[in-house]
């Protein structure tokens, strides 16, 4: 059997993409750009934060003595996350609230990031075996595939459903709230 990447390893990879992300959303110079590299964060953002809630935080409650609280704990910063990122959508990139909106959406995505990777991640790998992280790392790779990878890619979101909560949809396969 083909050795796969675990949880802990495809959850990072995807804390270094949203890095790249932000670091062209705080760069790019043309408003257009900074909305799609918003948009892109978006999408990169809710398919992690499925990604994690469906294949993760179960086992976390199952195998930590804190896990309940762990999960709980990190629910709430994704729903931090998607609040500011529903207070994104459809503002203009060219606006100081957007840069504001963005400012804060980066200190709460470093922070959670820095917790994952400096002590629930070292945890995680003390207390599960290899093949139970490679399982829920093949989870997380099909919850992720579930979403669009651009904001361009059809299907668009029905009217009045915004991008969060069709990409919320469409990586659950439930309507949007």
């Amino acid at each position: 059997m083909a050795h796969t990447a675990d949880v802990i390893t495809e959850l990072t990879a995807d804390h270094r993409e949203m890095d790249e992300t932000f670091d062209i959303l705080e760069q790019a110079v043309p408003a257009a750009e900074r909305q799609t590299a918003a948009e892109r964060l978006t999408i990169e953002l809710v398919r992690h934060a499925v990604a994690e809630e469906e294949h993760l935080f179960p086992t976390l409650r199952e195998v930590l003595p804190d896990g309940d609280l762990i999960a709980d704990r990190e629910i709430a910063e994704h729903a931090r996350m998607e609040k500011i990122l529903k207070d994104l959508e459809g503002l203009d990139a060219d606006r100081p609230r957007f840069d504001q909106l963005v400012v804060a959406l980066r200190a709460e995505v470093t922070a959670h990031v820095w917790d994952e990777e400096e002590n629930l991640f070292p945890r995680l790998r003390e207390t599960c075996a290899q093949e139970a992280l490679e399982r829920m790392g093949d989870g997380v790779r099909r919850a992720k595939l579930r979403a669009p990878r651009s904001p361009a890619t059809p299907p668009a979101p029905a009217p009045g459903i915004g991008l969060v909560d069709h990409a919320r949809g469409l990586v659950t396969g439930r309507s949007p709230r």
